[in-house]
């Protein structure tokens, strides 16, 4: 009789564990742990909104990696990744290989409004650059250009905002939007192309010391000088304005497509907001009056 007892508590015990293992691989946005694919130029605000989401789900851990736009969206096809972050638009053929590997409808979660800058030493006598300068200047061979590297995202969005592939065009390269601006000084002929995210921050005191090494150039686009300031980006006047989004290649509800919704909501987006970028999602604020 014990014997029976002991097998039936055996049994139910052997169930138990067996439920406990199932729940702990079952699918949950609040803890686990995440790798996000991110092109140097939207790094900061990629790591904001991870610590954002780390803050509000301790048991999750989110690894913040840089990697090339192209490459990032190819690590994401060969599950090397669960989530990158994207600017450009992607090609019918890029659209369909994320279908077929992904073997999901593609869905961009746009997120935030940045743009594309062109800068220029203090004490540089340019205050301004045409559309036209800039397409002409990317098929000359000055090279006057200074971009972060091929298969950047800065490089992709400008070379497609022409209808060109980047092969086609003709620039000069320094690793890295921060060394573009700390080393542009010594080239007073070029122009350095950097993302707005590298030094957007307002308050961050990195981020001033870089905006205070170089002059920013309005862009002149049919007779209208347009800035690269949180008014142009929200009506997408600025020429260069590019809008951020996140691919997953996560199905279900897990810790990818919980970040991405968190990044999308309100609170996601006041941190967004404080990286110096707009917000692709508004929201309103009411305020009652007593």
């Amino acid at each position: 009789m014990r014997n029976s007892i002991k097998l039936i508590m055996l049994f139910f015990l052997s169930i138990i564990v067996i439920n406990c293992k199932q729940e702990d691989k079952s699918p949950s946005y609040h803890k686990g742990e995440l790798t996000i694919l991110t092109d140097e130029s939207f790094k900061s605000v990629t790591e904001a909104l991870a610590e954002g989401y780390m803050i509000n789900y301790p048991e999750t851990k989110i690894k913040v990696v840089t990697k090339k736009e192209d490459l990032g969206f190819l690590d994401l096809l060969n599950d090397k990744a669960r989530i990158a972050v994207m600017s450009k638009e992607l090609t019918p053929k890029e659209v369909k290989a994320y279908e077929e590997q992904v073997d999901l409808k593609i869905l961009p979660a746009r997120f935030a409004a940045d743009a594309v800058v062109f800068v220029v030493p203090k004490n540089s006598p340019k205050n301004s650059i045409t559309i036209d300068e800039i397409k002409d200047g990317l098929l000359s061979e000055n090279k006057e250009f200074i971009f972060d590297g091929t298969n950047s995202s800065n490089l992709n969005f400008v070379a497609q905002k022409f209808g060109k592939e980047p092969k086609d065009l003709k620039f000069s390269v320094i690793p890295g939007s921060k060394n573009i601006i700390e080393e542009l000084g010594k080239y007073p002929d070029k122009i350095g192309v950097i993302g707005l995210n590298t030094f957007s921050r307002p308050y961050d005191k990195e981020s001033e010391k870089l905006r205070e090494m170089v002059k920013i150039l309005p862009v002149e686009s049919n007779g209208k000088l347009f800035n690269s300031d949180s008014e142009n980006l929200r009506k997408m006047t600025y020429p260069f304005t590019r809008v951020l989004y996140f691919l997953t290649n996560e199905g279900n509800f897990n810790i990818a497509n919980g970040f991405i919704r968190y990044s999308c909501t309100q609170l996601g987006q006041m941190i967004v907001q404080k990286e110096g970028l707009q917000p692709y999602n508004l929201y309103k604020r009411e305020v009652q009056m007593r």
